[in-house]
Parts: C-alpha cells; sequence; structure tokens
C-alpha cells in the first residue's frame, strides 16, 4: 500500500506528528496516520507501544487548537507479527485547526493535499475561520447556571476514572467567559431535555400503546435507560416449521446498540429535538435530528469518515467506553443492515431495523406451507398400515401366535396387543377357538 490524501506512514513518532494531524483535521475526510510503517508501505514495527501512545495522546492534547479531543483515536494493531499505532483523524467542524506554538498562520495551519500535508495560505486561514460554527455546543450558554454533576461522576468511577477539580475545563463544560454551556447542561444531574420510547399496535402511529420518557438528567443515565428498555422489546421471536425452529432476536443486538449511541451522541441539539426511538410491530424506528443540515458528504458517512457533530459529548462517550474508535459504530452496522435502511433528509436522520422473524418467513408463507406439509405428512401417515391391521396380516399367516409372539413380530408390547385383541374382538373382527394355551384366533372379517 502507498500513502494516499487519507493515509500516512511514518517509520517511528516524530516532532512532525502535529502536522499531519492538523493536516487530517483540516481536510473534509480526515485520515489515517499510521507509526511504524515506512514510505514504501513497509512494516518496521513499533517498540514499547504504550509508551508511544501517551506520547501521542499527549502531542494532540496540548499543541493543537482548537481542541480535538474527541476527534482522534490511537490504537495498537498487529501486521507480519510486528506491532503499529494506527491514529485515526475525524475531519473536525472548528477549522482551522493549528499548530499551538505557531498560532493560526500559515507556519501552523496544514491541509491534505494529495499525499502530502501542506501549509495554507492566509486566505484560506481567513475563509475557513470566518465560516467556523458559532453555534457549537460549547460556545451556547446553558439556561441554567445551578448544574451539578454527581451522576457523571459515578460513571467516571465505574470505569476506574476520578473527575478531579479541574473536570468543568477538563471536559470542556465551561465557555470562554467560564459559564455552564449547553454540553455541561446536558451531562448535568437535572436538565430539561428527555429522550422517548414510544410503542405502537400496528405498522403506524394510530394506536400509542406506550409512551416512556428518559430524561430530565444526564445524557449518559438517559442513554442506558433507553438502551435498557430496548433490549427488553428485542424479546426472542420464534417459527416453527415441519423442520425445525428457529429462534431469533427481533433486531440485532449489537447494530441497535450502535444506532442508539449514534443518534445520541450526533443529533443536532442546537434544534432543541432530542432523538426518538419508535417500536412497530414489524420494525425499530431511531429518528434523530440534523440529517443533511449536518452531513454534508453521504458517501462519507457510510464509510464512517463524517466529523463527529457534538465533539465534546463524543469525547465523554468515549472516556466512558461507550464508543469504540471513530467510524467503527457504522460499519457495525452495515454488517447487519444495508444503506437502504438509512433515511436521510434535510433535517433529520432515520435508521430503520425490520424485524428479523420477517426476514426469516412471512408468517402468512409459513403458515401456509406448515399447514400443506403437516396434512401431506398426515396424509402419509394414514396410509401405513394400524397396528390392528398389522395384527389381522400377521393372524392371517399364522393363527396360532401368542400375544408375546405378536408383540415381538410388531416391535410392540406384550399389553399393547392385549389392548387391541380385545378391541378387535368386541368389533367383531376376532374371535377365539379353544383355550388360551392350545387354541387358535379366527379371522371373521378382513376388511
Amino acid at each position: 500500500m502507498t500513502e494516499t490524501n487519507r493515509i500516512e506512514y511514518k517509520e517511528k513518532l516524530t516532532d512532525t506528528l502535529e502536522k499531519e494531524i492538523v493536516a487530517f483535521l483540516n481536510y473534509k475526510e480526515g485520515g489515517v496516520v499510521y507509526i511504524g510503517i515506512d514510505k514504501a508501505g513497509q512494516v518496521v514495527g513499533v517498540e514499547n507501544c504504550d509508551e508511544i501512545q501517551l506520547k501521542i495522546k499527549d502531542k494532540l492534547k496540548y499543541n493543537i487548537e482548537p481542541s480535538c479531543l474527541g476527534l482522534f483515536d490511537v490504537i495498537v494493531e498487529n501486521r507480519d507479527d510486528k506491532d503499529i499505532i494506527k491514529i485515526i483523524v475525524a475531519s473536525g467542524s472548528e477549522t482551522p485547526y493549528y499548530i499551538k506554538k505557531y498560532g493560526m498562520s500559515s507556519r501552523g495551519c496544514f491541509i491534505r493535499l494529495g499525499s502530502a500535508s501542506e501549509p495554507m495560505s492566509v486566505q484560506m486561514i481567513e475563509d475557513l475561520f470566518g465560516r467556523r460554527t458559532r453555534n457549537s455546543l460549547d460556545k451556547i450558554i446553558s439556561c441554567r447556571q445551578d448544574l451539578t454533576f454527581e451522576q457523571l461522576k459515578i460513571y467516571y468511577e465505574a470505569k476506574g476514572l476520578k473527575l478531579n477539580n479541574q473536570f468543568l475545563s477538563n471536559l470542556e463544560l465551561l465557555t470562554l467567559d467560564g459559564k455552564f454551556n449547553y454540553v455541561a447542561y446536558l451531562m448535568a444531574d437535572s436538565n430539561g431535555t428527555s429522550i422517548k420510547v414510544a410503542k405502537y399496535r400496528g405498522l403506524n402511529k394510530v394506536h400509542l400503546i406506550e409512551n416512556n420518557e428518559y430524561g430530565y438528567c444526564s445524557l449518559i443515565k438517559a442513554t442506558k435507560s433507553v438502551l435498557d428498555k430496548l433490549e427488553l422489546e428485542n424479546r426472542t421471536a420464534t417459527l416453527i416449521t415441519y423442520k425445525e425452529r428457529i429462534n431469533q432476536r427481533l433486531w440485532n443486538s449489537l447494530a441497535v446498540k450502535e444506532a442508539v449511541i449514534n443518534a445520541i451522541v450526533h443529533n443536532d441539539y442546537t434544534s432543541e429535538t432530542p432523538p426518538v426511538f419508535e417500536i412497530y410491530d414489524d420494525r425499530l424506528e431511531i429518528t434523530s435530528a440534523g440529517g443533511l443540515s449536518v452531513i454534508k458528504n453521504q458517501e462519507h458517512f457510510f464509510q464512517g469518515y463524517s466529523s463527529p457533530i457534538n465533539r465534546q459529548i463524543m469525547r465523554i462517550y468515549k472516556d466512558l467506553d461507550m464508543v469504540e474508535h471513530l467510524g467503527s459504530g457504522m460499519n457495525r452496522i452495515l454488517s447487519y443492515y444495508k444503506k437502504e435502511n438509512f433515511i436521510l433528509n434535510d433535517t433529520f436522520l432515520r435508521v430503520v431495523f425490520f424485524s428479523n422473524y420477517n426476514k426469516i418467513k412471512a408468517p402468512q408463507e409459513t403458515t401456509q406451507e406448515t399447514t400443506q406439509e403437516t396434512t401431506q405428512e398426515t396424509t402419509q401417515e394414514m396410509k401405513k398400515p394400524s397396528t390392528r391391521e398389522k395384527i389381522i396380516s400377521a393372524l392371517q399367516k399364522d393363527n396360532s401366535l401368542t400375544r408375546e409372539e405378536l408383540a415381538k413380530l410388531l416391535g410392540v408390547s406384550a399389553n399393547a396387543i392385549k389392548q387391541q385383541l380385545s378391541k378387535l374382538k368386541k368389533a367383531n373382527r376376532l374371535k377365539r377357538i379353544g383355550s388360551t394355551k392350545a387354541g387358535y384366533w379366527e379371522v371373521i372379517d378382513e376388511k
């Protein structure tokens, strides 16, 4: 493999790493930097991967502005029995990004052009800065300034992480003038945001049977409540055919989890519209605000290259292991479902998970097929001679057979033979002539 507009190789960690990361942050598709692969694409490997990972994270955390936390992942891979480091970089929304010590200048701002990272012109820097979003959540002042974060602290502690006295600034929960921003509002113990999970009888919204609200609390807690509710609803459907019994959950659990996280993390909260989850008899629909207004390129979106809409929220969810490395969620969903399951318009994104039960076999078709096959099976069974007919046939050939001999011949118990003989006598089809030991059977009716 060679370097491309999205791939950069480095034989080892150098002081130019920040330049490559800044170029990918400013590039519309983001990119990937590999440490431990030379320019020819040969794997040379990296020693002390844990130490190098920490150095990389510190470089990106302290040497790049605006903050790129939540926009990159550093993971270790093994190729040709050698460890390499893979840095996945998403396109940022707060362009232009720059190397902190050089400021917002041509020495500090870079963009990816082909397989190289080139300095930005002054004009490009000014244009990007002028278009930088001014409605990002970290810049919107919370409508409440009496916020507490006990729930968030509990979730961090459960992961072995402790929020110190600087966590408000570290997690970017404050505006430049020190007030709580909208990210803080969403993560607070009490807020006005509620996520709905509705359940309907049938295939439309006519018959509402449940309307659950999970919210007015930390967005993390609301997310976990939604996941628990959908896991409860994701029951096992059973399909019985004449051949086998098939058990299948309504929706793929992994894909649903990824879609729920994506909908909540990437929702456009500036519209004050939280995600909605709707359960119908044949499908689950997950709808989030934003759509094409925030997803600029559908192809990149389905490839997992689109930039996180809410970088600060993404960073917190990554801290709590609720999301894995960038772009992986979409790949996992598309492993089980198709692009056709996604509906995109100017204002919202909806993903539809149809019931797996319907995929196994349409219920009407299954019933018809099963009934037909059962009927055929029953007909075949009716054609087989009954035990009574077998007894009659055996006694026609040898009328001196005893109960024990008949039982051994027909492969049934002697008691069963006794019962059938009694019924045949009552039906006037058999008559015993002589004693039990010395007598014989007379077949009266052969029909």
